[in-house]
C-alpha cells in the first residue's frame, strides 16, 4: 500500500509536522487492522520518533500485521524487515551469522540478515514473538535495543567488533504475554525496559467490535447486520470462557477471524457457512460430545433462524459465467 501523496519523503521526524500528519494518519490505517484510533496514532507517532516499541496480545490480534502496517504508511517497505524469534532455534545464527571453513579460501564468516537490517538507516525492524525467543536471542538483544548503546557485538571477546545500529532505525516487538499464553516465557525485565512504548492489542468487546466492522465493510442490509453481531457475540463468548475457572475452551475466535468473517458476510456467506469454514475447524473434535467443537456448534445454533437450519449452504444462485 503506497501513500506516497501523503508521506513523501518521511525519513526522520525531523522532515515534516508530526501533528498535523497524525490528524491525518487514521484514514490510512488499512480495514483489516482493528485497532482503535488513539493507539493507531499513538504507533505511527512513535515510529517516526523511532521509539522502540513493544505491542501486546494474544494471537490473531493483529500485532504483526500492525507493524507491517506501519512500514506501508511510512513508505518503507523495501526497509522492513522481519524475524520471527520464536521460530528461531539458532539465535547467534540467526542474529549475527555463520562461520564456514572453505579449503580454498579458510576460514569465512556470513554475516546475517539482522545485521543488514540493523545497518539499513530508517529501517523498521519486526521483533516478532519476543516473548517466546531463546535467552540467548535476547541476550544478543540487549545492546542492540539499548538507546545508549544501539550496537551489535558479532563475539563475546571484549575486543571484538561490533555494528552500530544506523540513524533512525525503529524496532517494533511483538508478544503474548498472560497466563492464557502456554508457549511463552516471562519476559525479563531489563528486555522490556527497552521498549519505552508498549500497545496492548486486546480484542475490542462485542459492540465496539460489531460497530468497526460494521464501518469498515460497510455492512447495511438488515440480514447482514443480524449475521455480524451474532458472530461478534459468539467470539466475545470465547475469548470470556477460555478465563473462566470451569474452561471449556482452550482457543478463542480472535480478531483475524472476524476480519475474515466479516468479508465472507459481504460476499453472501450465511452464518452456518461461515462456521463450518472458518469457525469449527479451530476447535478441538476430541471429547465427542464434550468436545470444544460440540460446544461451539451447540452456540453457534442459539443463533441460527429455524428457516435456516434445514440446510447448510444457501440455494446457488444461477449465473451465465463463473467470475474467473
Amino acid at each position: 500500500m503506497k501513500n506516497s501523496k501523503n508521506t513523501a519523503n518521511l525519513t526522520t521526524a525531523a522532515d515534516f509536522d508530526i501533528k498535523s500528519y497524525l490528524n491525518t494518519c487514521i484514514n490510512l490505517r488499512p480495514s483489516s487492522l482493528i485497532m482503535d484510533d488513539v493507539k493507531w496514532k499513538y504507533m505511527v507517532r512513535s515510529a517516526i520518533r523511532g521509539k522502540n516499541i513493544l505491542l501486546l496480545g494474544p494471537t490473531g490480534c493483529g500485532k504483526t500485521l500492525a507493524a507491517q502496517t506501519i512500514a506501508n504508511v511510512l513508505n518503507k517497505e523495501e526497509k522492513f524487515f522481519y524475524f520471527n524469534l520464536g521460530a528461531t532455534q539458532d539465535a547467534r545464527s540467526a542474529l549475527i551469522g555463520n562461520t564456514h571453513f572453505d579449503k580454498n579460501t579458510g576460514t569465512l564468516f556470513k554475516e546475517s540478515t539482522f545485521i543488514k537490517a540493523i545497518r539499513t538507516p530508517n529501517a523498521i525492524i519486526l521483533l516478532d514473538e519476543i516473548s517466546r525467543s531463546h535467552h540467548d536471542g535476547v541476550n544478543i538483544l540487549m545492546t542492540v535495543l539499548d538507546d545508549l548503546q544501539r550496537y551489535l557485538r558479532l563475539d563475546e571477546k571484549e575486543d571484538c567488533e561490533i555494528v552500530k545500529v544506523a540513524e533512525g532505525v525503529t524496532f517494533i516487538a511483538t508478544a503474548n504475554i498472560g497466563n492464557e499464553y502456554t508457549a511463552t516465557r516471562v519476559m525479563d525485565r531489563a528486555l522490556l525496559s527497552r521498549f519505552p512504548v508498549k500497545i496492548e492489542m486486546t480484542p475490542l468487546d462485542k459492540d465496539a467490535e460489531f460497530n468497526l466492522l460494521k464501518s469498515r465493510f460497510k455492512l447495511k442490509d438488515d440480514s447482514h447486520l443480524e449475521i455480524l453481531k451474532a458472530i461478534c457475540e459468539i467470539a466475545d463468548h470465547t475469548r470470556k470462557q477460555i478465563k473462566q475457572d470451569d474452561i471449556k475452551l482452550n482457543n478463542f475466535i480472535p480478531t483475524r477471524t472476524t476480519v475474515e468473517i466479516a468479508e465472507l458476510i459481504v460476499d453472501g456467506f450465511n452464518l452456518l457457512e461461515i462456521a463450518e469454514t472458518t469457525i469449527y475447524p479451530n476447535f478441538s473434535e476430541d471429547g465427542g460430545v464434550d468436545s470444544e467443537r460440540t460446544y461451539l456448534r451447540q452456540l453457534v445454533q442459539k443463533y441460527v433462524k429455524i428457516e435456516t437450519k434445514a440446510t447448510l449452504f444457501n440455494d446457488p444462485v444461477k449465473t451465465d459465467q463463473p467470475p474467473f
